[in-house]
């Protein structure tokens, strides 16, 4: 007998009572079902159809076995429960991910098999829960009987067990079908890295045995409505529920928040599943959720009940919204109040690994940067990431990806449209309730045609998505939802600080949904552990040559323009650790230009800069580009460049005009600021100097002095800009100019760079006498405080501290500081672990390590 799978847009949570079996002659499989509740299969055994076969109705025996499979996490694709399972050298390293796998391996199916214990009982409905697809199909068997097939990476789906399910050992089969991004709904990658040579095949998100009574209660959700004084919301509570039996049943579903009831009575025909809405509830004076820059993030809790099924969520209480400007740009406003968008785009894991510990670290880095926002493009991550960001108060922007079967309208087939709109219904039901999620892209570099853009929208409304329903990420339009009101210019690889500070292309106007600059050179030592000594060399003898951890896109492929660049405005680097301090001011003043360029452009009336994605802020798999941090989750001058752009209150300095300015990211005024600004050449001598008083506007910038072109030097000088109040620093900010500017050929520009024909001279600095900077530590708790003090007599360059030894990430309150001559500063670093202060190591572009 084939039971045929129930495919729903809205997945039922159905709670599980799965008793194990009084007497089993076998050996405990370890998975012993017990209820109510509903269980996770917490790991499989795993093996290839080339080895195992084909027959899922002998696989799926009990009596089969796996003795000699794999075991596997549970959400494990193919290639992750290899490397779960040390099949491999260390795939980060070196070539080794293109020279230790064979794809051949991978083009034939492969099994994930678990054996359980349960008990049927009268009046019990068991049901398999698939929490996303099977990548590219599914296959799915239990005890010798074919259940039905899954398609695509995120549909779920659940498949009624009753009936099937032995007093006993039962085992379940899942046949995973080899994958083709340009064929089928997967998770790829493209560009970003090299391809996961399974192509990510398999599962990669939780399934589940739920065992429920006659009727089961799932996806909970609420609407909500805030007031523009946000003195008021409406809440409107929806969840759905289903008869799982033969016959009529009439319930009453209980929702409940806090200390508010609802009750619904709700009549289901046999087998009818059905969404439940309660009355509307009105809260006044409620917790309002905010990202990271406005305010707090307080979040509710839901749970909805019916008989003894129940199920819960988290939910916020917040307004997003989108428009276009009188320019026809998108912009965004949560709460009321306008929101500047300054993110980055995410990659999750290469081989989609369940990273719980790694994740959260990930996510520390982007609230400790001051990133608020994650564009995800087709990497929608699991729960995990869209509790963090709730937590956080980190704004999420996800979408369907670009370039491979997603964005192929023509191609497909009436199939594509039933898996596409049931992708976009499941994502639809787990995205509802975060109040982290600012929008939704229905296309990336393409826009979708009429049919498929009805086919998302209807699957998005279904689930009550209320957040910005975007047509694009490019500058496309869509028949209902019009202009996407973004830009898609690039560029993706190097170009210097002043081009941030353009009107054209990726300039500061408008939203760039993908901008960056390219190379991103990690510190030493987190390079070593990926790179062999000979690669390393090649970085700065041979930049022309191809290199693996770049891109196989031939425009990404080598460090050539990056070290045409260096060379030009640095001076020709004379050994690796030459290079590679040079390379840390180019991604330091590049990163920090970018932010800062839309952070004063958000407040321009005529053509104002709304939202910047930085591409991209993390890496899938160790690379020398796109990063805010290394895959090491260690950071440089490209994180810490950024981190000075995004402080919330902020002192800058305009490469096009000169200005200086404050920047504030809260929603309040900030009044008695002193600025000061002082220009000096490379030894000193100062060149120009200006104090003001100033207020920093709420959530936008104003310039606040100008300083004067400077004469009578050539070459490269500094500028330091200083924020107190009270007496106390704020910000400091230092730059290193020249008086002959970078000129850009905009007239030459591709979709990825535009040229430079003139070249700032930067080459003053490689004069700077080598300086001495002492330091003081001591424990504090969460990490250490460290005390740096210049005591020569010149300025001390990008000077950096690290804690040698320390467990895990380091995250510095400031790094890559400069001081000048008597100068000190406080650096706090917070790091996990216990124990005494780990060695203080101080390193910088003139400061010996």
């Amino acid at each position: 007998m084939r039971l045929p799978p129930l495919v729903l847009g809205i997945a039922l949570a159905l709670c599980a009572s799965l008793t194990p079996a009084v007497a089993d002659p076998a050996p405990d499989p370890g998975l012993t079902v017990a209820g109510p509740g509903s269980t996770v299969v917490p790991d499989w055994r795993m093996q290839t159809s080339a080895t195992a076969g084909l027959d899922g109705s002998l696989i799926s025996s009990p009596r089969h076995g796996d003795r000699g499979w794999l075991t596997v996490p549970a959400r494990s694709t193919v290639m992750a429960g290899l490397i779960a399972n040390r099949r491999y050298p260390d795939l980060n390293y070196s070539t080794n991910l293109r020279d230790s796998v064979n794809p051949a391996d991978f083009s034939v199916p492969w099994w994930y098999r678990r054996e359980f214990l349960a008990l049927p009982q009268p009046g019990r409905h068991t049901v398999l829960r698939l929490n996303g697809g099977v990548i590219s199909r599914g296959e799915l068997w239990l005890n010798g009987v074919r259940l039905g097939d899954t398609a695509g990476a995120y549909p779920r789906a659940e498949f009624d067990l009753t009936g099937l399910l032995r007093p006993g050992r039962n085992a379940l089969a899942i046949k995973a079908m080899p994958a083709d991004p340009f064929r089928d709904f997967t998770v790829s990658f493209l560009d970003w890295s090299p391809p996961a040579p399974d192509h990510n095949m398999g599962i990669w998100r939780d399934i589940s045995l739920a065992t429920s009574g006659a009727v089961s209660v799932a996806e909970p959700r609420v609407v909500t409505a805030l007031e523009p004084d946000l003195s008021s919301a409406r809440l409107t509570v929806k969840a759905a529920v289903r008869n799982h039996s033969g016959q009529p049943q009439r319930t009453t579903v209980t929702a409940s928040i806090g200390t508010d009831r609802l009750r619904q009575q709700v009549e289901l025909a046999p087998g009818e599943s059905k969404i439940v809405a309660f009355p509307e509830l009105r809260v006044d004076r409620p917790k309002v959720w905010w990202p990271a820059q406005f305010g707090e993030q307080p979040l509710y809790r839901l749970a909805v009940s019916a008989g003894e099924s129940t199920a819960s969520t988290d939910f916020g209480i917040r307004d997003v919204r989108s428009e276009l400007t009188p320019q026809g740009q998108r912009k965004f406003l949560v709460n009321f109040r306008p929101f500047l968008v300054r993110g980055g785009g995410w990659a999750s894991d290469l081989f989609l690994r369940a990273q719980p510990r790694r994740l959260a670290e990930e996510l520390k880095h982007v609230r400790d940067l001051g990133v608020n926002t994650l564009r995800l493009e087709g990497k929608q991550e699991d729960h995990e990431l869209l509790e963090l960001a709730d937590r956080l108060g980190i704004m999420l922007l996800p979408g369907w990806e670009c370039c491979t079967k997603w964005e192929k309208y023509s191609t497909w087939s009436e199939e594509d449209y039933r898996i596409a709109g049931a992708s976009t219904a499941a994502e639809a039901a787990r995205l509802v309730n975060h109040p982290s999620v600012l929008g939704f892209f229905i296309g990336s570099d393409n826009a979708a045609t009429a049919r498929v853009e009805q086919t998302y929208l209807d699957a998005l409304r279904a689930a009550d998505f209320t957040a910005p329903i975007l047509p694009s990420a490019a500058a496309k339009s869509t028949p209902q939802l019009g202009k996407s009101g973004m830009k898609m210019d690039g560029p993706y690889w190097w170009i210097p600080p002043n081009y941030w500070y353009q009107d054209k292309l990726g300039g500061a106007a408008g939203f760039a949904s993908e901008v960056g600059s390219g190379p991103m050179i990690p510190e030493l030592a987190s390079l070593r552990k990926f790179l062999t000594p000979q690669e390393i060399d090649d970085l700065w003898r041979a930049p022309t040559k191809p290199h693996y951890h770049l891109a196989k896109k031939e425009v990404f492929a080598t460090l050539s323009l990056f070290a045409d660049a260096l060379a030009k405005r640095y001076g020709q680097p004379r050994d690796l650790t030459d290079f590679l301090r040079k390379a840390q001011l180019a991604n330091y003043e590049g990163n920090r230009a970018q932010f800062e360029a839309y952070g004063r452009d958000f407040a321009d009336p005529a053509n104002p800069a709304t939202g910047v994605i930085y591409w991209m802020i993390n890496n899938a798999w160790p690379t020398l580009y796109w990063h805010l941090w290394d895959h090491n989750l260690d950071a440089a001058g490209s994180y810490f460049g950024a981190k000075k752009a995004l402080r919330p209150l902020h002192v800058q300095y305009s490469y096009d005009d000169r200005s200086v300015v404050l920047a504030s990211t809260g929603l309040t005024d900030v009044p008695g600021l002193k600025v000061r600004a002082t220009a000096t050449t490379v030894d000193g001598r100062v060149l120009a100097e200006q104090t003001v008083t100033a207020t920093a506007p709420a959530n936008s910038s104003a310039r606040v002095l100008t300083l004067p072109e400077i004469t009578g030097v050539k070459g490269t000088y500094l500028v330091r800009l200083l924020l107190e109040r009270d007496g106390a620093e704020i910000d400091r900010n230092v730059y290193w100019l020249s008086t002959s500017a970078d000129v850009l050929d905009f007239t030459k520009s591709t979709w990825w760079h535009t040229p430079v024909t003139g070249s700032a001279d930067l080459t003053g600095l490689q004069d700077l006498p080598m300086t001495t900077v002492k330091h003081s530590a001591r424990r504090v708790p969460g990490g250490a405080e460290v005390r740096l003090h210049n005591s020569s007599g010149t300025v001390a360059l990008a000077v950096k501290a690290s804690l040698d030894g320390a467990h895990g990430p380091v995250r510095w309150s400031d790094n890559y500081v400069t001081l000048w001559p008597g100068e000190s500063i406080t650096l706090r670093a917070e790091y996990a672990g216990a124990g005494g202060l780990p060695p203080v190591r101080l390193s910088g572009f003139n400061v010996g390590g």
